[in-house]
């Protein structure tokens, strides 16, 4: 029955309140301090985060000096591609060359994988739609002639900035 309450591992009470800390004042910046609604959101913090010592461990923790840095390399790099696929939309004539590269990750299997995957698939023009155990990645590319496998290198390795030491292997 404990498990249903806490993960098996010892949860320390200040990450608890923390993540709850930020749930609760994620609702309150998103929906108001309504009075009639703080309780909801008290209710809807606490859930979230119970649901997020499950999914998130307590050993999982992000570094904010490596998360300011992917955002600084992210943003800039996506708005870039977004308008090269626009450009590409509204273009009389499309000249895209899709294909399929293959890439192979340092992640092993698990959730850091699949963050990893799902940070690829916001980058417009690239969609991961299969992983092997063994690490390799297939990215669905509109441009298959440009440096797939080096741009997706080194988003990954920006990616790696921002996990901590354990997190990397989770």
């Amino acid at each position: 029955m404990s498990a249903l309450i806490l993960p098996a591992t010892q949860v320390p009470p200040r990450l608890i309140l923390g993540r709850g800390t930020v749930f609760f004042v994620l609702w309150v910046v998103l929906l108001g301090h309504a009075p009639s609604g703080l309780a909801v959101g008290l209710i809807a913090a606490a859930a979230a985060t119970w649901t997020s010592l499950h999914l998130w461990p307590s050993s999982a923790l992000l570094s904010p000096l490596g998360v300011a840095r992917f955002a600084l390399r992210f943003l800039p790099q996506s708005l870039r591609a977004g308008v090269g696929v626009a450009r590409h939309a509204f273009a009389p004539k499309v000249a895209l060359q899709p294909g399929i590269a293959s890439y192979r990750t340092t992640l092993p299997p698990g959730m850091s994988r699949s963050a990893l995957c799902a940070v690829m698939s916001l980058q417009p023009g690239t969609l991961p739609v299969a992983a092997e155990n063994d690490g390799t990645l297939r990215i669905h590319c509109l441009e298959i002639g440009r440096p797939v496998a080096e741009q997706l290198a080194a988003d990954e390795a920006a990616f790696l900035g921002t996990l901590s030491g354990e997190r990397r292997h989770v």
